[in-house]
């Protein structure tokens, strides 16, 4: 491999002749050979970002003339279009507080602007890491708002991953309306419903969860570029303090909004923490939905697709990967929000050095619960139900003779269920019809009646 040498205030480093990233790459590549996985690219995207926005604020200011301001804004435009995606090689857990991700980015684009002057990577004197991508920034301003603009990005699009989720459990709501069935706590026999009903409770809560995480923005909106080092704003003019979050908001199309005292974001992250407590909730209904799913595919009332063997040893076997994968996912979100959070606590003073550790967590969690949403509404398209096994359970069960309290009271009923019993009936049903006519039976036990709100009562005083 051919190699150039570039210089940083260390001394020389090798870098890849074809590289576009430098000697700060290339120290915290030789630094951080932690995790294998590399800083997840919505981050380099915000980043590169806010990079064209600073860009675009210090050439409308003239603190960059106009051939090099506009190389360098061609250069994010083709990063945040992914053109570049290979540059970025950094560990996404480092020290630093994120300043290698921010020094990856800085020389990615002046390598690729020098390119677009006719130049050759690593001649720094057409266009500088620091002097011109990085002016008037600092790492401390710029990766926690781009964090907030690739968060509040994914926010949008797991809201809307949960509401095609929630419109798949709306439709099987539908089209299990009619089928009885009885219902189960504490893995007990409970009170009748309708599956219909069963799904409009998944449906419900992946409402919440859709609507919780479209409100989130609110929450985040908050950033605090301009502030650079410590929030005060110190080496930046205050003409591109207030013009550069303008030009992002113009770029972004997000309402993202500079903080009143810009220390505050700066040096604190709890809104991380807020957000990935949103998450956490989200993920909570995921696993507990995904673990009714496979609860009611064992007992047969419905019947999940089949999708792959289920094992190497057992002929025929069929498992629920799909609600097995998401609740699996949701695990990890948990496990991110306790990391999230206690990074988070860890910032001292003006800055949190933990943020790749934040970022790296709050975003992983994004797409973890964006793919299992869009996993599991494809899933839930398929499922079928079986209304005959649900019928078995449901007139064969002694918890049936609850729906008749409100016609022949707690002491008729246990002495109805003692002769089934004694008579060592089978269907519970049949034997009421028998005992209290078909007419009430059919009618306490119709649909409508076992999920309408209470039950009328024609005797009330209804002045």
């Amino acid at each position: 491999m051919d190699y150039r040498i570039e210089k940083d205030m260390l001394g020389e480093v090798k870098v890849p002749s074809g590289a576009y990233w430098g000697a700060h790459t290339g120290r915290a590549l030789a630094n951080f050979p932690l995790s294998g996985i590399t800083v997840n690219k919505k981050l380099i995207y915000a980043i590169s970002g806010v990079k064209n926005a600073a860009a675009l604020a210090n050439l409308e200011l003239k603190y960059l003339e106009e051939k090099k301001a506009k190389a360098i804004i061609a250069a994010c435009g083709e990063v945040t279009e992914g053109k570049l995606d290979g540059e970025f090689p950094v560990d996404a857990l480092q020290g630093g507080a994120g300043t290698s991700t921010n020094m990856n980015v800085n020389e990615v684009l002046a390598n690729r602007a020098i390119e677009i002057l006719g130049g050759k990577k690593g001649d720094y004197s057409l266009v500088h890491p620091l002097e011109d991508v990085n002016k008037h920034q600092s790492t401390n301003d710029v990766y926690p708002t781009a964090l907030k603009i690739a968060v509040i990005r994914s926010l949008k699009t797991l809201s809307e991953k949960a509401a095609k989720l929630q419109g798949a459990f709306q439709k099987k709501e539908k089209e299990f309306a009619e089928i009885v069935k009885i219902g189960r706590t504490e893995m007990q026999e409970a009170v009748p419903l309708t599956l219909g009903a069963e799904f409009s409770a998944f449906a419900e809560a992946l409402a919440r969860d859709r609507w919780r995480t479209f409100k989130c923005e609110e929450r985040i909106r908050v950033v605090n570029i301009g502030g650079t080092a410590v929030g005060t704003g110190l080496g930046a003019p205050k003409s591109y303090i207030f013009l550069v979050i303008e030009k992002l908001r113009e770029l972004t199309s997000l309402g993202i909004a500079r903080g009143e005292n810009v220390l505050d974001p700066t040096a604190n992250t709890d809104a991380f923490v807020e957000v990935s407590g949103i998450l956490k909730a989200n993920a909570s209904n995921l696993i507990k939905i995904s673990g009714d799913l496979r609860l009611l595919n064992l007992l047969g009332e419905i019947k999940l697709p089949e999708l792959q063997a289920g094992s190497s040893i057992m002929p025929g076997k069929v498992n629920p990967v799909i609600p097995e994968a998401v609740a699996q996912a949701g695990m990890k979100v948990m496990a991110n929000d306790m990391l999230i959070a206690d990074a988070c606590s860890r910032g001292t003073l003006q800055i949190n050095e933990f943020m790749p550790l934040i970022a790296h967590a709050i975003l992983e969690s994004l797409e973890l619960l964006t793919n299992a949403c869009e996993m599991l509404a494809l899933h839930v398209e398929g499922i079928n139900a079986d209304a005959e096994k649900c019928r078995e359970y449901f007139e064969k069960s002694p918890a049936l003779i609850t729906a008749f309290l409100p016609a022949i009271g707690y002491d008729k009923a246990s002495e109805l269920l003692r002769e089934f019993k004694a008579a060592g009936s089978v269907n519970l049903r049949e034997f009421l019809s028998k005992k209290l006519g078909k007419e009430l039976v059919e009618k306490t036990l119709s649909p409508y009646n076992l999920v309408s709100l209470g039950y009328r009562d024609e005797n009330a005083d209804r002045a």
